[in-house]
Parts: C-alpha cells; structure tokens; sequence
C-alpha cells in the first residue's frame, strides 16, 4: 500500500546524537505530533556533579525547541559557563561542559527522579516546557548504560566520548544493568502502531544499537517498513566516532555499504538514504535487496533538515 500524502503516516525515529537529532527535527517540521514520535537512546546517560544527565535526550530536545547551539549540535545557544567556572575554582571536574541554563534542566530532572517520577514522564515534562509538541520518548525508564571497552580498560561512554575524546582503542561495548532494562509502554504501543520506522543518521554502534537491543524491540522494528539514512558521507562521520568505530570493532573501512550492511544483518531495511557524494555505492547497496533514494544529506540547518525530510518521506511513503 502506497500512501500519496505521507503526513497521513505514522512514523517512528530513532535517534540520538546531533545526527539524529538533527533529522528529527527536520521530521518535525513536516510532521504534526500525532504523526511522529522520536524514540532516543538512553546510553550515553550518567551522573555527573551527583546530577542526572541524558545527552541525547537534552540534544533532541533543544534542536526541537529550536534553542540548540547551531555550532555545536549540543548544548544550548548564547550559553554562560559561569557555574562551571566556579566549579573548576572548587576543584571539581570540568570535563563535561554543563552551561548556566543547561544546568536548570539536569536539577529538574534530578529532582524529579528522586521523587519517584519515571524519566519518560520527566523528558515530557521537560520538553513540554521547552514548547515541543512532538514525543520525545527515553527507549526505556531504567538504566541501560553504555559501557567502552578499550584497550586501557572500561569506561563509561561519555568518558570515552567527552573526557577521552575517544581516543582509546575500542575493542567492544557492553551495556550495564541490560537485564533489568525494557521499553517503556509507550516505546511499545508507538511502535506496533507505526506505519514506517525512520533509523535517523546516527552512530549504528552506540546510538541505534542500544535501541535495537532491548528485548522486544528489533522485532516489533522488523515487522515494519523501516528506511535508514546513512551517518557516513564519503567515507567520513558528519561528527563522532562512527568511521572510527567501524574500523575498530568491524575492522572494515567506513562506507555507507558497510552502515547498510551492518542494519541488513540484522534485517531491517526496506530503503536506505545516501549522500550524493555515495551516489556510486548505490548498485551495490541495491544488491542486499533494498531500496536505495540518493539526495543530499547534509542537515546543517532547519531549513536543510526540513528539505532533507520531506524527499526522505517522499522516498520512504512509496515503500510502505
């Protein structure tokens, strides 16, 4: 069944990092809420300063808000550091840039957590407060954390990613207290009501994955259509660690073939996006028995994002 109007779809994405969230927010400009609900990892969360952080989670929000740092991808626009210049004064660590404002979202968050409230009740709180309508959904209330195992040992993610840059050689991840993790009810009724899954061009190893991985949900993703968007243009990650992942734990260079290849083991995909600049990897890519649409990728920008959506949900309408 081909639908001609895509608005009429109901869509899931799934995200996390400025990638995702960036194609997220294009989604949403061409998408009302009850047409779209974003489903973001939850691995990169930690603790720091005693207080409760989720990344990904705060970097889809404020992209959605339209307050993001345009520079960055992360963090909030025109932020102070005033706090965090007090802190090092202190002598506690800096290494995780937290902004005056940033902060007010990390203490609700914390405070709310303790009271008892369910993070997927906290992130609406939150974003609803921000002015987003859309439903920005933690894949699960539990911790679930990312955990880099490298060639000096075991770090959590945002060390390995912040702290360490991510220098060290991975050698592989894990995921701590996976056992105890679910999705929430939520995650579950937006999925078995979706008509298309959208994997949004984020990291496949620590940001998709964690997703995939939580019991239930790869084959509530495989019963639908699903079109991904590839994160590796020219052989390079648009920002992160992904072409270097892709080496390290793969040992195989990084290309959008290989990201499509990586999704098709699993066998998700009904279409893949790739970056003009890949136009040649398409006849392959084809090959693993999916529909391959070649635009320009690039998301820099809201209105880019939004371009970049609405011939992604051109393509993507056509498959369901």
């Amino acid at each position: 069944m081909n639908f001609s109007d895509y608005s009429k779809l109901k869509v899931v994405a799934l995200a996390g990092g400025v990638g995702g969230a960036r194609m997220a927010n294009g989604l949403a400009q061409i998408l009302d809420s009850e047409h779209l609900s974003i489903i973001v990892n939850t691995g990169d969360d930690f603790e720091f300063w005693g207080l409760s952080i989720s990344p990904d989670l705060d970097t889809v929000i404020y992209t959605l808000a339209g307050i993001s740092n345009s520079e960055t991808g992360w963090g909030l626009q025109d932020e102070g550091q005033r706090c965090l210049e007090q802190m090092r004064l202190l002598g506690h660590p800096d290494w995780f840039g937290l902004g005056d404002r940033d902060l007010a979202i990390h203490l609700s968050r914390t405070l709310w957590l303790r009271e008892g409230i369910r993070l997927t009740e906290v992130t609406k709180k939150i974003s609803s407060s921000l002015g987003v309508k859309h439903s920005i959904l933690p894949m699960c209330d539990e911790p679930y954390r990312t955990i880099a195992i490298t060639n000096s040992g075991e770090i959590d993610f945002q060390t390995y990613f912040v702290k360490e840059k991510w220098q060290p050689e991975l050698i592989g991840l894990r995921w701590e207290d996976a056992a105890n993790a679910k999705m929430t009810s939520q995650v579950k009724q937006v999925l078995t009501e979706a008509d298309l899954i959208i994997i949004c061009p984020s990291n496949p190893f620590v940001s998709i994955d964690p997703i995939l991985n939580l019991p239930g949900i790869l084959d509530l993703v495989r019963n639908k259509t699903v079109v991904g968007i590839s994160p590796i243009i020219g052989g390079k990650a648009v920002k992160g660690p992904a072409a270097k992942m892709f080496q390290e734990l793969l040992g195989k260079e990084a290309s959008a073939t290989n990201v499509a290849a990586y999704y098709q083991k699993k066998s998700l995909l009904n279409g893949f996006v790739i970056d003009t600049q890949d136009q040649n990897l398409k006849a392959e890519i084809s090959a693993m028995g999916i529909e391959v649409f070649v635009t320009n990728t690039m998301l820099m920008d809201p209105l880019l994002q939004k371009e970049v959506a609405a011939r992604l949900m051109d393509f993507a309408s056509h498959l369901v």
